[in-house]
């Protein structure tokens, strides 16, 4: 049986392997920013020399004022061999969301893909994920709590029909809190939701970069989400062109790992399987 958290680099060379896209990016960052080819070209370029050959914009909801979907046209046809689509990050934030949702609802047919994400428990001044200060949120508290109330809100996310995938799916964890429950016990609730409402989940690279050191989501949740049937996205959730598939190379190892030989692309909201290319593991 293969050690799904330790293959080595040199295991990883015996396979077959692309990993070919990219859905989780900000080019704005962390505030409004319009788009404009200065802002947009670099993503591109880095698309190619990671050797990307689909990528998704997706912006935070409250920055949906930067997006120009003439601007992302116009980098399509400058960058033609490369498939660049159109959208957006669908937040719980209790104070900008509602307008979110409306400029969604009123772009939906130019948009190829929206996630949909928690980062909002209790607190509406303070992102809970926020590093360091949002570790103080869970102070004094239960995890296990904290784990019902935060995949409560996943479910919601999942039920508004305004997302075709769920980022992150155990943020929670990034702080380093665990349940005392089994995970799998928290977790099926929502990840069945996912199933029925024929969602994606992303596998996300940002997790190697927080506090936490993991994969968004465990491996749990993984094996859970495979045996449902639950397809995957690849994704960094780069703030930046040069974090533009971060850590792809230990992403892939796990995809082997788990025997995952396809991921899901989205074109105007609709699924598309394209195989990866993965041999399994000896």
């Amino acid at each position: 049986m293969v050690d799904r958290a330790n293959v080595s680099v040199n295991q990883l060379s015996t396979t077959n392997h692309q990993l070919f896209s990219d859905y989780h990016t900000h080019p704005q960052g962390h505030r409004v920013r319009r788009y404009t080819p200065e802002l947009l070209e670099p993503w591109a370029d880095s698309a190619r020399k990671f050797g990307l050959t689909d990528i998704a914009f997706t912006d935070h909801d409250r920055y949906h004022a930067g997006i120009d979907f003439d601007e992302i046209d116009r980098l399509r046809e400058r960058n033609s061999e490369l498939r660049i689509r159109a959208g957006i990050e669908l937040d719980n934030d209790p104070i900008h969301s509602a307008a979110g949702r409306k400029w969604i609802e009123k772009h939906w047919d130019k948009l190829d893909f929206v996630l949909g994400s928690v980062h909002f428990l209790d607190r509406t001044d303070q992102m809970f994920d926020s590093v360091p200060d949002g570790a103080t949120q869970f102070e004094g508290r239960e995890v296990d709590a904290i784990y019902a109330d935060y995949f409560h809100r996943v479910r919601e996310m999942a039920a508004t029909g305004l997302v075709d995938c769920l980022a992150h799916l155990d943020l929670i964890k990034i702080h380093g809190h665990r349940p005392v429950a089994e995970i799998g016990a928290i977790v099926n609730e929502t990840l069945d939701f996912i199933r029925a409402r024929n969602l994606a989940i992303e596998l996300s690279t940002a997790g190697w970069r927080k506090p936490v050191n993991e994969l968004y989501p465990g491996d749990r949740i993984i094996e859970l989400a495979i045996a449902k049937g639950i397809p995957f996205t690849t994704a960094s959730d780069a703030h930046s062109h040069a974090q533009l598939s971060e850590n792809f190379p230990r992403l892939a190892q796990k995809l082997a790992a788990f025997g995952i030989h396809q991921v899901c692309i989205f074109e105007k909201h609709q699924r598309i399987m394209r195989p990866l290319g993965i041999e399994p593991l000896l």
